[in-house]
């Protein structure tokens, strides 16, 4: 039984590329570019993330193309990318989210207390400050940083849960706390 035309230029292309044309990989996105994005959408659902998380997606197909060891799964192999592409932003603005969640119900606590109009807009002022410095540190000392003071974690369980050395959980808080209170002092 002879195999359809798509398939055969696909494998064609997928040998191509392996060869380094650079042209192959344009045909493929060509080609392929429109069930690639429905795959992401799908996980992701209505997000501005699909265009990001497409062109990771393209990008890894190109850094990683010898890792395909048959041309014919290039459509299942680019597909299992896609979808976990996906399922990792997924789960990055899921904890984007939880996290502002968890600080607005921080700081909605911190305001009841006797709060006139000036100081809840100085409160949300300060909350607005706080989550911006706390996004833009880096990961290493985000996440554990999170852990702790957000979600009570002591450090054995962050370090048991990211893989660390209490020790380096340790220091990592320490310089997360220096980098958020010099990210609120240059704010000031």
């Amino acid at each position: 039984m002879p195999l359809p035309d798509e398939f055969d230029a696909d494998v064609l292309l997928v040998e191509a590329l392996k060869q380094g044309d650079t042209a192959a990989m344009s045909e493929l996105i060509d080609r392929h570019e429109r069930w690639v994005r429905g795959a992401v959408y799908a996980v992701l659902g209505n997000s501005d993330q699909v265009e990001d998380v497409v062109q990771r997606v393209w990008m890894r197909a190109w850094q990683r193309i010898d890792q395909l060891d048959d041309p014919r799964r290039w459509k299942h192999w680019v597909y299992r990318m896609a979808r976990n592409a996906a399922i990792d932003a997924g789960r990055k603005i899921k904890r984007k989210r939880n996290l502002r969640q968890k600080l607005t119900e921080m700081a909605t606590d911190a305001t009841a207390i006797q709060a006139t109009p000036a100081r809840e807009a100085t409160i949300r002022e300060q909350h607005g400050k706080v989550m911006v410095a706390i996004e833009n540190m880096p990961a290493i000392y985000r996440e554990p940083f999170v852990m702790r003071h957000v979600q009570n974690w002591t450090y054995r369980q962050i370090a048991e849960t990211l893989d660390l050395p209490v020790d380096t959980v340790g220091t990592r808080l320490v310089r997360a706390r220096r980098l958020l209170a010099e990210a609120l002092e240059s704010t000031e």
